[in-house]
């Protein structure tokens, strides 16, 4: 429970948090606007079924703000839009902010994020036919795979790992979930990545009509940590998430980003909205209840925002 929740408190803050929100987000909109974006991912992904239920819990705690939950390729493409201030809000894999934080390519240059909360872990999926005969990583060589939509998380993890297995397909596709899963239900590729949290919703179907199942990743985790960073782990995903058998997979964590000159007090509450609301964003997606306060502050390398520094000490204290 955040600190000063009685009514009449909650209206006045309201009516600051839409002043601050204006002063802090103008960048070319409209004066007066009290527009929020929220930069999310593909649709049939967790990113924007979580970005829905976050523009829901914001629009009922704070009827002054208007959020936008836009869909996008994802975490590059979030990043860029939270620094270039397109965007306000975001979601994204540690793994590209950490690139994004030290302006390493696809980032020609730092990009000034900040972060609100370690959110979940999302899980690299590498999906195939049913009646495919790939049955590990290196089964892809001189096969048609998609390693994601552009400005996507998912494009990174994939490219890192056909690197670390020394193998190239014989055509990569850049399509985003719903293309992938297209392709491969149709034939057109035999294999795409998607990272995303459990269950991802474009996978689920696929895998209720019995379409596809998922290739062990497991054993690449540690080398890839040691080759890219500790954002990397080893994890598996239950068979109670698709219906399949379980199968081994990377964990990579998702930060929830924001423009740094976000004004304190805006970012304050969103990062408590995520706790006093999780009820409501876990009928969004349910990875929502796996935020918890004893980690969700540990965003390395993107520093917290100094509103979720704040909110932080203060459920500590």
């Amino acid at each position: 429970m955040r600190p000063d929740s009685s009514g009449g408190a909650l209206c006045g803050r309201r009516a600051v948090l839409t002043g601050l929100l204006v002063a802090a987000t103008g960048c070319g909109r409209p004066r007066g606007t009290t527009r929020l974006v929220i930069a999310t991912g593909q649709r049939g992904g967790v990113y924007f079924d979580y970005g829905e239920g976050l523009a829901a819990a914001i629009s009922a705690e704070y009827p002054d703000l208007r959020p936008e939950v836009i869909t996008t390729g994802a975490s590059l493409d979030n990043l860029r839009l939270v620094a270039g201030g397109r965007a306000d809000v975001a979601f994204t894999l540690a793994d590209s902010a950490a690139l994004a934080v030290a302006g390493e390519a696809p980032f020609a240059a730092p990009q000034e994020v900040r972060a609100l909360a370690r959110l979940y872990d999302n899980y690299v999926h590498l999906v195939v036919r049913a009646g495919s005969g790939i049955v590990a990583l290196g089964d892809l060589r001189g096969q048609r795979v998609s390693c994601g939509a552009a400005g996507s998380g998912t494009e990174i993890i994939a490219r890192r790992l056909l690197a670390l297995a020394r193998l190239e397909p014989d055509t990569v596709e850049r399509l985003d979930l719903a293309r992938s899963a297209a392709a491969l239900a149709s034939g057109s590729i035999d294999a795409f990545f998607f990272s995303g949290g459990l269950p991802t919703q474009t996978i689920s179907e696929l895998a209720g009509r019995r379409l596809v199942r998922l290739v062990d990743l497991r054993d690449h985790a540690e080398p890839m940590r040691r080759r890219h960073g500790e954002f990397y782990s080893p994890r598996t995903i239950p068979a109670s998430a698709y219906g399949l058998p379980a199968c081994g997979s990377i964990g990579v964590p998702d930060y929830l980003v924001v423009r740094q000159d976000m004004a304190e007090d805006l970012s304050y509450e969103l990062t408590g909205l995520l706790f006093s609301d999780r009820d409501a964003l876990e009928r969004a997606h349910p990875e929502a209840r796996r935020l918890n306060v004893r980690s969700a502050f540990a965003t390395d390398p993107v520093p917290l925002h100094k509103g979720a520094i704040r909110y932080y000490r203060e459920s500590r204290s």
